[in-house]
């Protein structure tokens, strides 16, 4: 293992104690002690873990993926526990992992599956804006979370099978949301959006939920730089308007670890949230690599890694947690969540949970990508690099097997 030793047992850990059937890190499935079934935040930890194969060459990685996405794909292209009419975007992003393994391990139920996936997106439901449904028990709604969840999947469909003829269709979505859904005097973005205007959570005038949630300004940021990094170079007018959305996002919040809501970061009990955290250092930092960002603000995105590693890790009787997570947040359904900051304050915060420890593995890769092209190296590390600047302040007893990098 390298220099960031607790992130690489951390990892070992959660891969070591989960299954298809029950993944360690899914706390939702594991406290309602519901089967597992194909859902967006194994989808998350899968994508992390393909990714994290692919930097440090470790095939454990990818047949563990390749294993877990095998499981639910059946040979057919249909997927165990799926059903595309519930029009739920959610289910959309677990698609994105089929990408990979099928040019990694070429099974061709993986490539019938991206077209199972697709068909959902064909007959989704839209705002009268033209943007997808959240999902179909939430009509006429778009959230911040499912342009993550969709849209970097849509737009490589379209460019890999369909001959690009719907990027612009995707595009559109980014604008539409940019439009209706961004605030103009802090540069943040509204949780949700109601087209008809009837929710009980939303301003009756603007359609707008009332508060910037950050883990869902995370999602559409990761939204924004995964799929400008699938667009064309033929589409060089539309990738300049997802980078300048992209970097007007990054700029509006660029300081250290954030807070649960975002813009509201003296209001107790607000709270520092790791998982938002996480996919803004991921966001920052890929952004930079991209060449979409500057590279002073490659120091934005690991100062917030650094935060989470610091303050969010612990052990405990040898078993490593990840802590500050939260388990989850929306607006409406039966638990009437009205989207006040007293709402986002009250829903639980957990340990281990893939929504937090995924975009924190994406960061900590963004690392490696970061030192390699640095010239830093580590032949004892699994990628051949090391971050020089130890987020764990050199050795733990018991953590730690030795201290920086020799």
């Amino acid at each position: 293992m390298g220099c960031n030793q607790i992130l690489d047992r951390y990892i070992e850990q959660l891969i070591e104690t989960s299954t298809p059937q029950a993944p360690a890190w899914n706390i939702e499935k594991l406290r309602a002690g519901k089967e597992n079934t194909w859902n967006y935040i194994d989808g998350c930890m899968i994508k992390a873990l393909i990714e994290l194969y692919e930097i440090t060459g470790e095939q454990r990685y990818l047949t563990f993926a390749d294993d877990y996405i095998d499981f639910f794909v059946q040979d057919d292209g249909t997927i165990k526990h799926y059903n595309p009419e519930e029009y739920n975007l959610d289910n959309v992003n677990a698609g994105k992992t089929l990408y990979k393994l099928y040019d990694l391990v070429g099974k061709p139920k993986y490539r019938a599956a991206m077209d199972t996936i697709y068909r959902q997106l064909e007959t989704q439901p839209r705002t009268k804006e033209g943007v997808f449904w959240h999902k179909a028990v939430y009509p006429n709604q778009i959230w911040l979370d499912g342009m993550y969840m969709a849209q970097p999947f849509y737009m490589q469909y379209e460019l890999s099978f369909h001959n690009r003829r719907a990027c612009s269709d995707s595009f559109h979505m980014f604008q539409v949301v940019h439009d209706l859904m961004r605030n103009p005097l802090n540069g943040l973005y509204y949780h949700a959006y109601d087209a008809s205007r009837k929710q009980f959570w939303c301003d009756p005038v603007t359609g707008l939920s009332a508060n910037f949630w950050l883990r869902a300004e995370g999602w559409f940021a990761m939204a924004l730089i995964d799929t400008w990094e699938l667009m064309p170079p033929s589409m060089s007018a539309e990738k300049d308007e997802i980078r300048k959305m992209f970097h007007a996002l990054i700029d509006a919040e660029k300081t250290g670890m954030w807070h649960q809501v975002i813009n509201l970061p003296n209001i107790a009990p607000n709270y520092l949230e790791e998982s938002g955290s996480a996919i803004f250092a991921n966001a920052i930092m890929k952004g930079v690599r991209l060449g979409v960002l500057g590279e002073r603000y490659y120091q934005y995105g690991r100062r917030a890694f650094d935060g989470i590693c610091e303050t969010c890790l612990s052990e405990h009787d040898g078993q490593l947690a990840l802590d500050n997570i939260c388990l989850v947040a929306g607006l409406g359904n039966t638990a009437h969540r009205e989207g006040t900051f007293g709402y986002y304050m009250s829903e639980p915060i957990v340990k281990n949970d893939a929504k937090g420890v995924a975009p924190l593995v994406l960061a900590y890769i963004e690392t490696m990508h970061h030192d390699k092209l640095a010239g830093r190296h580590d032949p004892l590390a699994p990628s051949g690099v090391c971050s020089i600047e130890d987020p764990f302040g050199g050795y733990t007893p018991g953590i730690n097997a030795r201290k920086g990098c020799e």
